[in-house]
């Protein structure tokens, strides 16, 4: 686990989502979509958490609305901690997604092996696999953003689709298939 002192790496990365985005409100619904994990998941978590007095909620009808409570001596704190921990995963894709010619994107290295639970120090940095045809100027800019909130290096390598498909050859492609992959956005299958 990339923090520890967490239930599951799902409540770090739900506590993520709320504490490094604190201006949003989230449903269930898209926690769940966004963590990867179920619906009841997520709402069972979010009890704890509302008793806890970390997370606000208010209801919309029948839609459970839920935010990080800012408000609360441990906030700042959390948040830092979270960045420096589950940030990866919360933080890059709101960054990347706007970003056209990406078909997919991958954490790897050391964070991504310590969210796959391998043993090993808190990773100092981050890699990013881009896979498309992205502005690479664009990448540097969204890797800048991230690193001021992630407080670490981020670093991304851009590839292409066909290489990432095609290419077998390549030590470092290679490498990177036979390790831990974090998706940060997936191949769109059209239908």
């Amino acid at each position: 686990m990339l923090l520890p002192l967490l239930r599951s790496d799902a409540v770090g990365e739900l506590l993520a989502w709320l504490y490094l985005h604190p201006e949003d409100e989230y449903s269930t619904t898209d926690l769940a979509a966004r963590v990867g994990t179920s619906q009841s998941t997520v709402s069972r978590e979010m009890d704890r958490l509302v008793d806890a007095g970390l997370i606000i909620e208010r209801r919309h009808g029948n839609l459970r609305l839920i935010r990080a409570d800012m408000d609360t001596i441990v906030a700042k704190p959390l948040a830092d901690l979270l960045a420096v921990t589950y940030g990866p995963a919360a933080i890059l894709p709101p960054l990347l997604q706007p970003i056209s010619g990406i078909d997919e994107a991958y954490i790897y290295g050391s964070w991504a092996a310590r969210n796959a639970n391998q043993a090993g120090s808190v990773p100092r940095d981050v890699d990013v696999l881009i896979v498309g045809s992205a502005d690479e100027d664009k990448l540097y800019d969204a890797a800048r953003s991230a690193e001021r909130i992630l407080g670490r290096e981020v670093n991304i390598s851009r590839i292409s689709s066909a290489s990432w498909t095609d290419d077998t050859d390549n030590p470092f492609l290679t490498s990177l298939r036979s390790k831990p992959l974090y998706p940060l956005i997936q191949k769109r299958i059209t239908t």
